[in-house]
């Protein structure tokens, strides 16, 4: 929208120059070459009107001037003209039809700073029929609003306009221009507003100006009315519906603006990456990251986004949101690798992370410490991931030998999540939570011992009542017969020593 309407300030301020010089030789020609007398009239003696005459001096350098400039010789109409002010005696008329004609033909050499003060003394000389002098206001005030001087021209002429003068169109035209290049806005507007309502047909540089104006101004009603129109007669300018996407969003309307939005991308009719990027923003804004990573990887694909680093993090930033981790892991390593950057680095060795690859986290973790990035929290998602595969581990029950325990997956899996806690610098933030990840560990392993050790106690008394039984037995079916022997058997010689041979010795 500011391109736009950078373009059509600098599409006015062309304008309004080449409406200057159109119109400024036709009211020029109109100011004084109709008062002007021929040569035949000064061989004649006819009278002329009271005070608007000139002598045979001052005619004959007047009519030598008009031929040399009739010839192409401005600047020899010019200097004739210097000098035939300097005549004595010259009378308000004379003086004012030279200054005239040294303001034309001043201009004709594009000197147009000449040609205004010309035009200004034409008007000073007193010479002038009221009619007159207000054309040459008319002409000076376009030549200011075409020497840059856009608030007194344009001051000048809106006097002119307001004391009665002509409102021809062309004359609105340049003031509305004249008070757009001095970014008087307020000023361009009633002009502005008379000279839409006065066009038919209306073009599309009425709707243009008044776009143009009522933004600058702020009024957001009356442009969204002017957009609606424009849009209604030129549905197929991208830019209309971008300023209309716009208002919406400036007007706190975004889900209207987010609509507008997706109806132009998915009819094709955005195609640019400032364009395809505000679409995408728009989904991740809504809480589609999916859609959102959809478009960003078609679009990429297609070569109308660059896959650039910041592209490719955003990308599968979008994929992450959407815990599509595993179509992210790709995205980050090209983008780990394109950039070395080190943030880069452990997004990706996260995104591995969640998907369990622990080896391969574990590598890209490492290459994030070694280029920079924060030791403990690459640490603490290692050691967490290493900790993690103990879920899909056989547990350690009491029937395993203190060997066997020793040896067992899940023992090795905790002993390397607690060796990548104890790396977590002591400095870091992170030390705390992994000395609690430690104690956790050990504790895990505690509560297997002590478990292992009541359920050993529980089979040892039981065992033994059965042992007892078995020798109060014996002498009534004269053998040793125990229950459960295979269970118990192991705890026999243990018994005995402890009860039986005390009773033997009594």
């Amino acid at each position: 929208m500011i391109d736009t309407i950078a373009t059509q300030k600098t599409k006015f301020r062309v304008k309004a120059a080449s409406l200057l010089g159109s119109s400024f030789l036709a009211l020029a020609v109109i100011g004084f070459s109709a008062t002007l007398p021929s040569t035949a009239a000064f061989a004649q003696d006819a009278p002329p009107e009271e005070g608007r005459q000139f002598d045979a001096k001052s005619g004959e350098a007047v009519n030598n001037a008009q031929t040399l400039a009739s010839n192409g010789d401005n600047l020899g109409a010019v200097n004739a003209l210097n000098q035939a002010l300097t005549l004595p005696d010259l009378n308000p008329y004379e003086k004012s039809t030279m200054y005239q004609m040294l303001g034309q033909y001043s201009y004709e050499l594009d000197r147009p700073g000449d040609a205004q003060r010309a035009f200004e003394n034409a008007i000073n000389a007193g010479g002038l029929l009221p009619n007159e002098v207000d054309n040459i206001k008319v002409v000076i005030a376009q030549l200011m609003i075409g020497n840059g001087q856009y608030v007194e021209g344009a001051q000048r002429l809106e006097n002119y306009l307001n004391s009665g003068g002509q409102q021809k169109p062309q004359y609105i035209d340049l003031l509305v221009n004249a008070w757009v290049q001095a970014e008087n806005y307020q000023r361009a507007l009633p002009w502005a507003e008379r000279w839409f309502n006065a066009a038919s047909p209306k073009e599309r540089k009425h709707f243009d100006l008044m776009n143009f104006l009522y933004n600058n101004l702020g009024m957001q009603g009356r442009q969204a009315d002017i957009v609606k129109q424009m849009i209604g007669r030129w549905p197929e300018d991208k830019n209309l519906w971008d300023a209309w996407a716009s208002m919406l969003a400036n007007g706190g309307r975004e889900q209207e603006a987010f609509e507008v939005t997706k109806m132009l991308y998915l009819g094709g009719a955005l195609s640019t990456e400032q364009d395809l990027l505000k679409v995408v923003q728009y989904y991740s804004f809504y809480d589609m990251p999916y859609q959102a990573a959809e478009i960003l990887e078609r679009e990429m694909n297609a070569n109308r986004i660059a896959k650039t680093p910041d592209k490719l993090k955003q990308l599968s930033g979008l994929f992450r949101q959407a815990r599509e981790y595993k179509r992210a892991i790709p995205i980050l390593e090209a983008a780990a690798s394109q950039s070395g950057e080190a943030k880069l680095y452990a997004d990706w060795g996260e995104a591995l992370y969640n998907e369990g690859q622990c080896a391969a986290s574990e590598k890209a973790f490492t290459e994030a410490i070694n280029r920079g990035y924060d030791a403990g929290k690459s640490w603490m998602l290692i050691a967490n991931c290493r900790y993690d595969t103990t879920s899909t581990m056989e547990r350690l029950n009491c029937d395993m030998t203190p060997a066997q325990m020793a040896e067992a997956p899940i023992t090795k899996a905790r002993l390397s999540a607690v060796q990548a806690f104890e790396r977590v610098p002591a400095t870091s933030r992170e030390r705390l939570n992994a000395q609690k990840w430690m104690k956790f560990i050990a504790a895990e392993k505690s509560a297997v011992d002590r478990r292992c050790e009541f359920e050993i106690g529980l089979e040892r008394q039981l065992c033994y009542g059965k042992i007892e039984q078995a020798y109060k037995a014996e002498f009534l079916i004269g053998e040793f017969k125990l229950d459960d022997a295979e269970t118990c058997m192991p705890y026999k010689e243990d018994y005995d020593a402890e009860f039986r041979v005390v009773t033997v010795e009594e």
